[in-house]
């Protein structure tokens, strides 16, 4: 049975899809609108993202889509290990500014749905990991906004070892820190 946990982060879940395995290996139903819908998530999504990341270390985000283009993403592992973060930037929320980390992994299955209104992020913890996400709107460079992983009013503990250096691109190293972002989400009770 499908199991939906909820996180501190309104909205934030964790979703965990049944797995049945036997000598040969596993099945699971890695998505089901109508299972969620039950739980009443109820998004439509139009695009499927994978990515590879072959050092452990490799940190991507913070990042999140503007309106008119924002997504909701709903997050899993193909391979390897993970730690995927969601970030309240909601102006007025009770929660701005907090964080939720979740370790998403192949051999947990377990996923994060992270709603418009939140930056995403996430970091390796083994060679080769693959993150495989579905959006709920289109990229759009235009919309695309940043903000630094490493920002120290978020503190974010991103599951590193204190000798691992963080492989990140050129636009996470440039991104600014939440307090110089000026979020275009806005907290709805």
């Amino acid at each position: 049975m499908l199991k939906v946990t909820n996180t501190p982060l309104e909205n934030v879940v964790v979703i965990e899809p049944p797995k049945f395995g036997d000598s040969r290996g596993f099945f699971s139903e890695s998505y089901n609108k109508s299972r969620l819908e039950e739980f009443g998530i109820d998004i439509d999504f139009v695009q499927d993202n994978h990515s590879l990341s072959s050092q452990v270390g490799t940190v991507r985000g913070l990042h999140c889509q503007a309106p008119p283009h924002a997504q909701d993403k709903l997050v899993r592992c193909g391979k390897g290990r993970l730690i995927d973060v969601a970030v309240d930037i909601r102006k007025g929320s009770p929660t701005f500014g907090q964080w939720f980390a979740q370790e998403l992994s192949f051999e947990n299955g377990l996923q994060l749905l992270i709603p418009k209104g939140f930056l995403h992020g996430f970091s390796t913890l083994e060679p080769d990991t693959e993150i495989i996400y579905k959006c709920s709107d289109f990229y759009s460079p235009e919309c695309d906004r940043a903000v630094r992983f490493d920002d120290p009013d978020i503190d974010i503990d991103w599951g590193l070892s204190d000798d691992i250096v963080p492989a990140l691109s050129e636009k996470d190293t440039a991104a600014p820190l939440l307090k110089d972002f000026d979020s275009p989400f806005i907290y709805q009770a």
